[in-house]
C-alpha cells in the first residue's frame, strides 16, 4: 500500500482548514459568496494532480506525453489565478473584513503552493528532454502564458473550459490580442507584470531549502 507523503498530509490538512472555514463563513453569514472558492482550489488542484504523472509517462509514447503536458498546461492557469481572488475583499460583506482576508489568503497560498509544486515537476520532466538552458526558457514561457491565462480569466472571464465548449471565440480572442498589442498595451502590461511576479515568487521558493540548509549550517 502507498504511503501518503508528509508534504500531502499537510496540503490535504491545509485543505480541510480552508473547506472549514468557506463552511464556517456560510453558517454564520448566510451567504454563499465564497462558495466559489472550493471550485476555484479544486481546478488549482487539476495540475498539481496531473503534474504527478510527469515523471511516469517519460517512457511512453510521445503522443500521450504530449497530450498530458497540453492538459497541465491548459489548467496550469487556474492554479496562478487564485492569487487574483484576493480583490473580492472590496465588496460588501456580513463577515469581519479580517476572517475574509484569512480565508482569501489561505486560499491563495494554497493556490501558488500548488502551482509552483506542480510547475517544479514539469521542470524536471523538461530536464529529462532538454539541457538546462533550454529549460530555463521553458519555464519562463510557461509562466508567461500562465499569466496570460490569468489576464483571461480574470479580465475577459474565460476559463480552461473554454476550449472545448467555446474554443472559436476563445481563439478569436486571443488571436486578436496577439495581432493587435499596441492596442492590446494593456493586456501584455498585466501579463508582463504577472510574469515577473510569479516568476520572482518561483524562483524564490526554489531557493528556500538552500537558504533553510545554510542557517542551520550556521548554527553548528
Amino acid at each position: 500500500m502507498k504511503t501518503i507523503s508528509s508534504f500531502n498530509k499537510l496540503l490535504c490538512g491545509f485543505l480541510l482548514f480552508i473547506g472549514l472555514m468557506i463552511a464556517f463563513r456560510i453558517f454564520y453569514s448566510g451567504s454563499l459568496r465564497f462558495i466559489f472558492m472550493s471550485w476555484n482550489i479544486f481546478l488549482a488542484w487539476i495540475p498539481f494532480m496531473l503534474s504527478g504523472f510527469f515523471m511516469q509517462y517519460r517512457h511512453k509514447e510521445k503522443w500521450k506525453q504530449v497530450v498530458l503536458f497540453i492538459t497541465w498546461l491548459l489548467f496550469f492557469p487556474n492554479a496562478l489565478y487564485i492569487v487574483t481572488d484576493l480583490v473580492h475583499l472590496q465588496g460588501e460583506s456580513n463577515m469581519p473584513w479580517w476572517y475574509d482576508a484569512v480565508l482569501l489568503f489561505a486560499s491563495s497560498f494554497i493556490g501558488i503552493v500548488m502551482a509552483f509544486i506542480s510547475l517544479r515537476k514539469a521542470e524536471f520532466y523538461l530536464k529529462s528532454i532538454f539541457n538546462k538552458a533550454q529549460v530555463s526558457v521553458l519555464v519562463a514561457g510557461i509562466l508567461f502564458l500562465g499569466s496570460f491565462g490569468v489576464y483571461l480569466g480574470r479580465f475577459q472571464r474565460w476559463n480552461s473550459w473554454d476550449v472545448v465548449n467555446n474554443p472559436l471565440a476563445l481563439g478569436g480572442d486571443i488571436f486578436s490580442k496577439i495581432i493587435n498589442p499596441v492596442e492590446n498595451y494593456k493586456v501584455w502590461a498585466i501579463t508582463v507584470l504577472f510574469t515577473a511576479i510569479y516568476s520572482l515568487l518561483y524562483f524564490f521558493l526554489k531557493i528556500l531549502p538552500q537558504a533553510f540548509s545554510e542557517i542551520k549550517n550556521t548554527g553548528r
